[in-house]
């Protein structure tokens, strides 16, 4: 019988939420399913007026009580806070030609100006007739040039199963007016290990700065309203399941 991850997460988001300094997260247990998301942010202290530049780190997992493989992460649907900017434009952008086929440390290397996050992606891969192993790679995140006229990120992970290759997905930030939010953004995961792994952690902090014109420059950046950044977010699983979350980083404005 499928399971109905969707209403019991909405519930569990008043049971688990974590009242910490600078993040919040949940976390529930549906079945044998787990998942649970972090967001946090940083600095806490930001203008009340105007954009000071921020980073912001997510961390999705993903797993099965025994230990097995969990269902396939199909996509990761982000809504956020309309209190901020994406300043693409004061940063370098690499082409995607350049980091087909590159190792991690090769990615870095070739688009070095244009890198403005980090992360790690690990998955559980079961093959016919072998024991579940798992992989993980390095994540990195590069400015691109636009799509459409919206910012673009380019994410970049390696994989060595079955076969050495690069996995480049990009993730394209769109302008929304809904409500609190003001950015949507969709990650469509990568079939990993030609499809014989189950993404079990995403993990991404995302806010390089540079200066420009004398001025330090962040590639987010964003201003204290309400009391807290907020994030919508949304995994959905190739065999339907759904699990939603609303995040809140807590912020304030200088005594």
């Amino acid at each position: 019988m499928k399971r109905r991850l969707g209403k019991i997460a909405v519930l569990a988001v008043a049971l688990t939420l974590i009242g910490g300094a600078a993040a919040s997260g949940i976390g529930a247990c549906i079945g044998p399913l787990c998942v649970s998301s972090t967001i946090e942010m940083q600095p806490r202290e930001l203008p009340a007026k105007g954009n000071a530049p921020i980073t912001l780190r997510s961390v999705n997992r993903v797993s099965e009580k025994d230990g097995s493989t969990p269902p396939t992460l199909d996509t990761l649907d982000f809504l956020i806070d309309k209190n901020g900017v994406v300043n693409s434009k004061a940063f370098p952008t690499c082409p995607r030609s350049k980091l087909e086929g590159a190792t991690p440390s090769q990615a870095r290397k070739r688009c070095a100006g244009a890198l403005v996050g980090k992360g790690t992606g690990k998955a559980l891969v079961t093959m016919p007739g072998q024991k579940p192993f798992q992989i993980s790679s390095p994540l990195s995140f590069f400015n691109a040039a636009p799509t459409g006229g919206k910012p673009t990120l380019l994410a970049h992970g390696y994989e060595t199963v079955p076969s050495p290759q690069a996995l480049v997905v990009p993730l394209v930030i769109e302008r929304v007016a809904k409500g609190r939010y003001g950015f949507h953004v969709r990650v469509q995961m990568p079939d990993v290990a030609g499809g014989f792994g189950a993404p079990i952690l995403a993990e991404a902090t995302v806010g390089a700065t540079r200066t420009r014109n004398g001025k330090k420059v962040g590639f987010l950046s964003a201003h204290c309203a309400g009391g807290r950044l907020q994030v919508e977010g949304k995994l959905k699983f190739k065999n339907g399941d759904s699990f939603p979350t609303t995040l809140t980083s807590p912020c304030h404005t200088p005594h």
